[in-house]
């Protein structure tokens, strides 16, 4: 790499988009600029953005109805700002890759066309990381675009894990568990291998507005919470996780629901939201909960709860646990829910220091634990990056 080479990360989430600038060079990987707006299309969302130091660069409030005008704000900030440079490609987080693409990819009007098939796959998601794509590529011309599949990761799961027994001609219309946050797990993994711990028996729990957990052995998925959509698996903050497909039906058959309403229902209603009829913050449900109010007590209790049997689950399916891994903004931040996951684990060789969880240490297992526990910040727009990177490098070696 004979210059610097600067990337714009754009990571499109269902109410969100999360954007990193960076730069590389043979010597380093450098951040120059990352931001986010949050909360689109509800109430109570800010833009902001921080330079490599952290210090605010914007902090503003804002309500924005769609991702239509999250996008024009995020770009047209981008273009303007003479002290930022212009990127020389942008790579995008595509939630969904659907049976056909495991690698991350340049984008051409024949890879925009086969993800335009995908959007039903992830019809919260993949539309408006595809609208974010077409409206960075009117506003950076000519500049080349990557997309980069958060389902990658876990294309190579064993056949067994991701299977649902269902006819084969529902199989065959690309219906199977496909896994999420595999960008996030791309990341961590690449932490833990710089600490020699990568290649074990590692779970790895992703716990945020979104919460998955993967089990990894030698650096490979072996399984993974999530399945055909990121609605799947564990309870979060307003989908529902893993439902009894016969309450989808109880409601359509008995005309309770429609099935945008069950769309709508399953996705931004239900989840600690929908338990606790208060919040979809966690913090503001341990708050609520330590206060006396029983339904938030109960949404975090079910969080627990199924996370906690989920990690016994995928250490079944490694054949032990080496490391367990706690990242996403729960679980980083949150000591309580990390000490609550852990409670009763001692069967499985984990074991918590208190006193270094609540200090916010990064290992947090006691002495006598035969499992590393960790407290791991993700980087999902580095992943991005560095994906970007490789495919740029790969087009301009041919």
């Amino acid at each position: 790499m004979e210059k610097e080479f600067r990337i714009l990360a754009v990571n499109t989430g269902s109410s969100s988009i999360k954007f990193s600038l960076y730069a590389f060079n043979e010597e380093e990987e450098r951040l120059l600029a990352t931001g986010s707006v949050t909360r689109v299309g509800y109430d109570g969302g800010v833009f902001s953005v921080y330079d490599a130091e952290g210090r605010a660069i914007v902090e503003e409030d804002t309500s924005l109805p769609d991702h239509e005008s999250a996008r024009k704000l995020v770009f047209s900030w981008l273009v303007s700002q003479e002290e930022l440079p212009l990127p020389d490609a942008l790579g995008h987080r595509i939630v969904h890759g659907g049976p056909d693409h495991a690698a991350p990819a340049s984008v051409t009007p024949e890879l925009l066309d086969d993800l335009e098939k995908l959007r039903p796959f992830a019809p919260e998601h993949l539309p408006q990381a595809l609208d974010a794509l077409r409206h960075a590529a009117t506003l950076f011309s000519g500049i080349p675009q990557v997309a980069c599949f958060d389902t990658a990761f876990h294309r190579f799961m064993p056949e067994v894990a991701q299977i649902y027994p269902l006819p084969s001609t529902i199989r065959l219309q690309g219906v199977r568990r496909y896994g999420f946050h595999g960008l996030s797990y791309e990341f961590i993994l690449g932490e833990l291998d710089a600490l020699s711990c990568g290649q074990g028996r590692v779970v790895v729990a992703h716990l945020g507005h979104g919460a998955s957990m993967a089990a990894l052995r030698d650096g490979r998925s072996i399984d993974t919470t999530m399945g055909f959509s990121p609605a799947g698996g564990l309870v979060m903050s307003t989908r529902t996780g893993d439902l009894d497909p016969g309450v989808v039906l109880f409601l359509l058959q008995e005309g309770h629901a429609t099935a945008g309403e069950i769309k709508e229902m399953v996705n931004r209603r239900s989840g600690l939201l929908g338990l606790s009829e208060r919040s979809d913050d966690m913090r503001d449900l341990l708050a609520a909960g330590a206060a006396g109010d029983g339904p938030s007590q109960m949404a975090v209790d079910l969080f627990c709860y199924q996370a906690r049997k989920q990690v016994g689950a995928l250490a079944a399916v490694l054949g032990g646990l080496d490391t367990l891994v706690f990242t996403g903004g729960i679980g980083e931040h949150s000591p309580e829910i990390r000490s609550r996951i852990c409670e009763g684990m001692g069967f499985l060789g984990i074991g918590i220091d208190e006193q270094e969880n609540r200090a916010g240490g990064r290992l947090i297992s006691n002495e006598n634990s035969a499992v590393d526990v960790r407290v791991m910040k993700t980087n999902e727009e580095m992943t991005i990056a560095r994906q970007t990177l490789r495919v740029i490098e790969g087009i301009q070696a041919t």
